[in-house]
């Protein structure tokens, strides 16, 4: 059948059809919370990436102060980085320092903190409050301040703890340099990491042990679980994946550990056999103006961080699929 026309009246042709939209509405959703991102993370590559960028050409650069002054570079690919992995210092001294100090002191942060925070959760809120409010006090304090505090009670002509120890008859007349001695020295940096670090881990695994249903503690308190019991079989598989926030944070943190050794006496460089990679890149670079080795050792801390924080992960990861 032929359409048929009303005499004087067009025929009704029939509508074109709608241009197909270049995003779906679906995609349009799961492109929303990055468009809304894009500013933040554009700022942030900024701030981030050019630095590292800055750094990674350095340190395929001879690039001391003379090429500051006359604004040329001289390439030399590798050679930083085959002079430092064939330096011994690198390996009896500064990465010895960084890594046996890094895992001890995490260890150590780790495991107070979450004592500190046991002992948080079994009282009631007021005094909860008043104690986390005291414990605050520690994080809050400059890294520069908490380091000369520790430095004022091992300070070896009138330090607290040669007085006591003098007191007690441990120790004579003569007195001892802490900060001279290698294990000391790192002993006292622990000290000072393990007080400024413990209110973050309490404080983290407080939200999570407050956030464990108190249903299965009694279920194993029924089946006669004891406290070690009840804290291995309930409250470590349920904050697992709080533990290994805190300890990857607390492993970066502690890597690039720099004002807590470089403001003790001979971390300036004034000892060498105390210093870590971030103060020794520090010395390399700005004090002694070979920016390239300087950067260099910067770029390798680096790379050890990003490999342990990915050890971390996929730790965490696999535990969690294994769910």
């Amino acid at each position: 059948m032929t359409a048929t026309t009303t005499p004087g009246r067009p025929s009704a042709a029939a509508p074109p059809p709608r241009p197909r939209p270049l995003l779906t509405r679906r995609r349009r959703r799961a492109l929303l919370p990055w468009a809304l991102l894009a500013p933040g993370l554009a700022v942030l590559g900024g701030l981030l990436l050019y630095p590292l960028g800055r750094v990674l050409w350095l340190s395929v650069q001879d690039y001391g102060l003379d090429n500051i002054l006359s604004g040329e570079t001289d390439y030399n690919g590798l050679d930083n980085y085959a002079e430092l992995l064939s330096d011994g210092y690198l390996w009896r001294v500064a990465l010895p320092n960084t890594a046996v100090f890094a895992v001890v002191a995490v260890g150590a942060t780790v495991a107070f903190g979450t004592l500190v925070a046991l002992l948080l959760a079994s009282l009631r809120p007021l005094a909860r409050t008043a104690v986390i409010s005291c414990i605050m006090i520690a994080w809050a304090m400059p890294a520069v301040t908490g380091t000369y505090v520790w430095v004022w009670i091992f300070e070896v002509d009138r330090g607290i703890v040669r007085q006591g120890l003098e007191a007690a008859g441990a120790l004579g007349p003569e007195g001892l340099n802490w900060f001279a001695d290698r294990l000391f020295f790192y002993g006292i940096v622990t000290l000072n990491i393990v007080h400024h670090g413990f209110p973050f881990v309490a404080v983290t695994v407080l939200a999570g042990l407050l956030t464990v249903p108190r249903e299965l503690y009694e279920a194993a308190l029924i089946d006669g679980a004891g406290a070690w019991q009840r804290f291995r079989h309930v409250t470590l598989p349920v904050l697992r994946p709080v533990f290994a926030v805190v300890t990857i944070l607390s492993t970066i943190w502690d890597f690039k550990v720099f004002a807590q050794v470089f403001l003790m006496p001979g971390g300036d460089g004034a000892n060498r056999e105390v210093l870590n990679l971030g103060v020794w890149s520090y010395l390399q670079g700005i004090v002694q103006r070979d920016y390239g080795s300087g950067a260099a050792v910067a770029v390798l801390l680096t790379l050890l961080l990003l490999a342990i924080t990915l050890v971390y992960l996929r730790s965490l990861f696999r535990d969690e699929e294994l769910r």
